[in-house]
């Protein structure tokens, strides 16, 4: 019965294969070449390093005409918002065309914005608008992988005669011995296999194929050509394979994506991020992607915020990972990077705190979640991991939080939403809000704090971490106690206790005490000779910056 199905399901196929005209390249809207026309950036040298970025999720930011879904010109209604944050570039998560019409990674045309957030008219005022508020905007783009209603596919599926069926991969028998994050890759379709790491619904490209990499060159010029500040580039560690057991990582990824840095170089003060998680540091390096997500620090902070003490996974990562040149983040829109913050404290806005601003001090370009910087919940009632991160955002303790005047949004409102939204955030001098934004304000206007270079003063299972921060004669030292206790902490000698000021929280006196008893100069515990002590202590669970006059 299985052959006879599967026999009788070929013969479809050929029937629907001569009754519908052959695809022709001009009916594929994203395909086609498209020359270089780069236009002046509007930004500062140097913006992507010393600027704080927000990763936003178009659908679920703000409603602007009433059916429920978050637009573009929404967003462009709450620019204003994001430039008193102090937010520096903002990540559009996918706004292409796209299939699943959710969280868009399943594009069916690379050139056409989703038909629910807008029109091109609309990105490009939203660019104008971001760039005269200085704030960049870069886009997610997918390269591994296709919707598979998209034409180019759906033509390969087709037929083995398609111009198409080598811009995808193919295997007439199913291959052995595959098994990846998503478990099996290989899908059966129309007799034979095709490979899709992630989904059925989304076929990876075959990028070996010089046609498939200029197609999405000729797109990435499309988007630069309008002005567009850089891309976020998804899942970057799965470009290319080489057999069941070389399916991430492999070397071409790297000399795709220094191609891709070349084109970008191109333009002139442009900037890209990649995905990897499993093994982000090479992608961070010069010759392949230039910056990358440093997945794995943001859990071990996370981690130290939650026990109370300093993991030696932290001061690790530091030492070994490329971290001034990398993308550093507490959470994002995949669950697998952890559940809303507010969800991952249960409600503890003090250790929150000690997060923020562990992200908001540390080398590297921080992004935060939309929605982080006022404690956004789940979506009540929404059982699935990663749609119950991707609630809508709350502005206000109105109908829908202010997000939709629709009876309904896309999606429900988070738990918390009558309680943490913005209006009532930004009335409350102790608030989540008020916290990033005095942090962020704070990074932006001392390059030490985002440029500078990082020395640890503080060893593992430390209560307290304290590091140095340095800039072109600027210093300040970073003191943020995890621990659930007042703590004490000697600094190293030569660091003295005179000259020093307190540059967050305003209203903070200095930390500095006499050393105990006993203490010998020169020791961990004791000051250098000739100079004034250096011990500290710090209220549980505090934060102090200070600058050195």
């Amino acid at each position: 019965m299985t052959r006879l199905r599967r026999a009788l399901a070929a013969l479809c196929c050929v029937a629907a294969a001569l009754s519908a005209p052959p695809l022709r390249a001009a009916d594929i809207a994203d395909l086609g070449p498209v020359e270089a026309k780069p236009v002046p950036s509007a930004l500062p040298a140097g913006w992507a390093q010393r600027g704080v970025f927000i990763e936003i999720l178009v659908r679920a930011y703000q409603d602007s005409n009433g059916d429920g879904i978050g637009d573009l010109p929404g967003l462009i209604q709450r620019l204003d918002y994001l430039q008193q944050l102090g937010i520096k570039g903002i990540w559009l998560m996918p706004v292409f065309k796209s299939e699943d019409r959710d969280h868009g990674y399943a594009v069916v045309n690379y050139r056409e914005i989703e038909p629910d957030y807008g029109t091109l008219a609309d990105f490009d005022r939203l660019l104008a608008e971001a760039h005269r508020r200085g704030i960049a905007v870069i886009v997610d783009y997918v390269m591994n992988h296709v919707a598979s209603g998209h034409p180019l596919f759906e033509s390969a599926y087709d037929s083995r005669k398609s111009p198409y069926n080598d811009w995808f991969i193919w295997s007439e028998e199913k291959p052995r011995g595959w098994n990846t994050f998503s478990g099996e890759p290989w899908r059966e379709g129309n007799q034979r296999w095709y490979y899709a790491v992630f989904d059925p619904g989304m076929p990876d490209f075959n990028l070996r194929n010089p046609k498939v990499v200029d197609f999405h060159l000729d797109n990435l010029r499309f988007w630069l050509n309008r002005g567009v500040d850089g891309f976020r580039f998804d899942a970057v560690g799965v470009l290319f394979e080489n057999g069941a057991i070389g399916w991430e990582n492999q070397p071409e990824n790297h000399q795709l994506l220094k191609r891709i840095q070349d084109l970008l170089a191109s333009y002139g003060n442009k900037y890209m991020v990649c995905e990897s998680p499993s093994d982000p540091a090479p992608f961070a390096a010069a010759d392949s992607c230039g910056s990358a997500f440093a997945f794995g620090l943001h859990k071990h902070l996370m981690g130290s915020v939650k026990i109370g003490r300093l993991r030696d996974d932290v001061l690790y990562s530091l030492r070994k990972l490329p971290v001034a040149r990398m993308a550093t983040i507490l959470a994002n829109h995949d669950y697998f990077a952890g559940a809303r913050l507010m969800r991952q404290f249960n409600g503890d806005e003090k250790s929150y705190k000690l997060a923020a601003a562990s992200l908001l001090t540390l080398p590297g370009t921080p992004f935060i979640y939309y929605g982080e910087e006022i404690g956004l919940g789940l979506a009540e009632g929404v059982k699935e991991e990663d749609p119950s991160i991707r609630g809508p955002m709350s502005w206000n303790g109105e109908r829908h939080a202010g997000f939709t005047s629709a009876d309904k949004p896309f999606r429900p409102n988070v738990t918390n939403w009558k309680t943490h939204n913005v209006a009532a955030q930004q009335a409350d001098p102790d608030s989540l809000l008020n916290w990033y934004r005095s942090l962020i304000a704070l990074r932006n206007a001392e390059p030490a704090l985002s440029i500078g270079s990082f020395t640890p003063l503080a060893e593992r299972d430390a209560p307290i971490f304290a590091f140095q921060r340095e800039h072109e004669g600027s210093r300040f030292i970073v003191l943020i106690n995890y621990a659930f206790r007042d703590a004490v902490l000697a600094l190293p000698a030569g660091v003295a206790a005179t000259g020093w000021e307190v540059a967050f929280p305003k209203d903070a006196a200095l930390p500095f005490v006499p050393v105990k008893a006993g203490a010998k100069p020169g020791d961990k515990t004791g000051p250098k000779p000739g100079t004034t002590p250096a011990q500290l202590k710090l209220a549980a669970q505090q934060v102090l910056i200070l600058k050195a006059r």
